[in-house]
């Protein structure tokens, strides 16, 4: 043996300190090898919208139901395993109901059919696990009785009696609810074996605090950054252009409320400055797209949203001024405003601006801050860095997340790879050095984890400078387009000039050696992985499966803002040991329908890929590192054997 093998193996032997132990592992993990792979289940771009996220998230994207079915396909009707399914996605809401419709006896009873088939299915779904698996998963109050009415006990006599003493203990005792709700988080937890986020939790929707907290108690989890996450890493490290639009889409969408009560950030200063500013300015460019109150509200948040939109677009000024090599001229907005009679070129067309009231905006000096406007933005960066959630949900963010994932031989990121219209990897300048494909998405990562880890202050600064240039840079790989039309959009009536036309990633993604050449470059085989992702809702009468189901896009619009285009509420994608199913969904309506009437999301299924033969652990990630394990398992028993250890 060389040292380093010496020293490794001695390692080993304190965890497997005897020949009967290392053997006893290698039997446990040759077994393992052999059980059938766990469920994944992709979401993506949920944008807030936290009612619709728990329920796909809870249901599994039908998979819940999928196993029920599997249990009582011939021996429960459609309307019994509609409730057995809402029971087990909302077990509190559901019983709180039937509480209120049934007898005390007639509750017991149904209590106890109830418990009997969610045993069933817990059971059924518990078999593709080792035990020590699901003993893990249990929730700790009933870990001994669940396991006690799941497993077999071959050696009991009458085994109905037993596990009728156990369920009628229950009820009697009162336990019902809490046992019943236990019961089901397990067989959600068990039906899913892990979750992939693909990007963009926040923006636009009401509740990306509420996912935050959802997902940080999920048992077992990915993200891959998508740009509005970017985003909010951003403000929350301090990054002024991030903050700003952080601030501006949340009033875009009249969800301002997130911040003040979700996040607790202090807008009493930006609100009295926009008072004060605009008090005479219609804002009519500056309309709230969500549900505003009332009038009052509505011309509040119109001050609001302009006052901030016109410090955002002096910031990014000033930040493309700062890296000439970001190549970010365009965001010289207010500079290339003609003000004698207020036009604006764009594409070499000149266009009239449709509000000219920029009372804080020196013709002679456009980008600088005024006093107040510093002020505001020192408030705000702040109540940014300051705010203890928001810095727990974006260290949460770091330490799960990254730019692109590759799992069980999967490529996972939430826009796109920058490309040369000919179809070969996009060289990008990154503060002076040139980086493309993996190499890009590596550096990247590397510099957004500088923004919140590194001690170094000009290595911090650069961190939290990236964030923006991720954002709205065009060769980003999480915006993919040539340009943002932020300034365009609010100012200039033609629609023409709002054209944010997409990277040529989006013209290659049915070109087979395009996407094979992505594939390899990230270490996959060109045969049989895939590039998953989304960002781009996919729009009525488009498909969401690319070159011959190599790419699939999964962003089908879990936003409210993006339906009317997409037809549907969000794609999922399911990934089990048979193989993949594209999930399309319906629009939400609300949890309490769900458990009134039992009405779910309705899914359509489209079977994107389908095995010959059902897959096992040994043909996954967490099965190579298996393997290996037993191989130095095997090297530490012949050392045993030999006497070197």
């Amino acid at each position: 043996m060389g040292n380093l093998d010496e020293r490794y193996l001695k390692r080993l032997s304190e965890l497997y300190p005897s020949i009967e132990a290392a053997s006893t592992e290698i039997i446990n993990l040759s077994s393992i090898l052999n059980l059938p792979k766990g469920t994944e289940h992709f979401i993506t771009d949920i944008h807030g919208e936290y009612e619709a996220f728990s329920h796909v998230l809870r249901n599994g994207s039908g998979a819940v139901k999928k196993k029920i079915g599997e249990v009582y396909s011939h021996t429960l009707g459609e309307t019994d395993i509609r409730e057995l399914a809402t029971l087990i996605y909302y077990p509190t809401e559901k019983i709180d109901l039937e509480k209120k419709n049934r007898s005390e006896e007639d509750m017991n009873n149904w209590y106890k059919v109830m418990l009997y088939r969610l045993i069933e299915v817990c059971k059924y779904t518990a078999s593709k696990y080792t035990r020590s698996k699901v003993r893990k998963a249990m929730p700790k109050d009933y870990a001994y009785v669940i396991e006690e009415l799941i497993t077999e006990k071959a050696d009991l006599r009458d085994k109905e009696a037993y596990y009728e003493e156990i369920i009628n203990t229950i009820i009697r005792i009162g336990r019902s609810q809490p046992f019943i709700k236990a019961i089901s988080e397990l067989i959600r937890r068990l039906v899913v074996d892990h979750l992939h986020i693909l990007g963009d939790i926040y923006d636009r929707g009401y509740g990306p605090d509420d996912i935050m907290d959802t997902l940080m108690d999920y048992h077992s989890l990915d993200i891959q950054w998508g740009n509005h996450d970017i985003l909010w890493m951003g403000a929350a490290s301090g990054q002024w252009g991030c903050i700003c639009n952080v601030v501006r889409i949340c009033a875009r969408y009249g969800n301002l409320d997130l911040l003040e009560e979700g996040y607790g950030i202090n807008l009493l200063p930006l609100a009295q400055f926009a008072n004060k500013v605009y008090a005479d300015d219609p804002c009519t460019c500056f309309a709230s797209k969500g549900d505003v109150l009332n009038r009052d509200e509505q011309e509040m948040n119109q001050r609001i949203h302009k006052a901030i939109s016109v410090i955002q677009f002096k910031v990014e000024a000033f930040i493309s001024e700062k890296y000439p090599e970001f190549d970010m001229k365009d965001k010289d907005y207010f500079g290339r405003v003609d003000y004698s009679d207020y036009t604006i070129s764009v594409d070499g067309k000149k266009y009239k601006l449709i509000d000219t009231n920029f009372p804080t905006v020196d013709p002679k000096c456009p980008n600088k801050l005024t006093i107040d406007e510093l002020y505001v933005m020192e408030r705000l960066s702040n109540a940014f860095t300051g705010c203890k959630r928001l810095q727990r949900h974006m260290a949460f963010l770091i330490r799960k997340g990254e730019l692109y994932t590759v799992y069980n031989g999967n490529l996972l990121f939430h826009g796109c790879v920058p490309l040369t219209r000919e179809g070969r990897f996009k060289e990008v300048n990154v503060f002076g050095d040139v980086y493309s494909g993996k190499a890009l998405y590596d550096r990247l990562d590397s510099l957004v984890r500088q923004a919140f880890l590194s001690v170094d202050d000009k290595e911090k600064a650069q961190g939290r400078d990236i964030l923006w240039w991720i954002w709205c840079n065009q060769d980003s790989p999480l915006f993919g387009k040539e340009r943002m039309a932020t300034f365009e959009r609010y100012f200039i009536a033609e629609k023409e000039a709002h054209v944010e036309r997409k990277t040529p990633y989006y013209d290659f993604l049915d070109n087979e050696e395009v996407v094979d050449m992505i594939l390899k470059e990230f270490g996959l085989s060109e045969e049989h992985s895939h590039i998953i992702n989304g960002h781009v809702p996919v729009k009525k009468g488009d498909t969401p499966t690319k070159c011959r189901g190599k790419v699939l896009i999964i962003d089908g619009g879990f936003s409210r803002a993006y339906q009317d285009e997409t037809g549907i509420a969000g794609y999922t994608l399911i990934f089990n040991s048979w193989g993949m199913r594209l999930v399309s969904h319906k629009p939400f309506t609300s949890m309490e329908d769900a458990v009134k009437t039992g009405t779910d999301i309705h899914s359509d299924n489209v079977m994107v890929e389908q095995y010959p033969t059902r897959l096992s652990v040994g043909d996954t990630d967490a099965g190579v590192q298996i393997k290996l394990s037993i191989e130095e398992l095997k090297e530490l028993l012949e050392a045993y054997r030999k006497g070197e250890i």
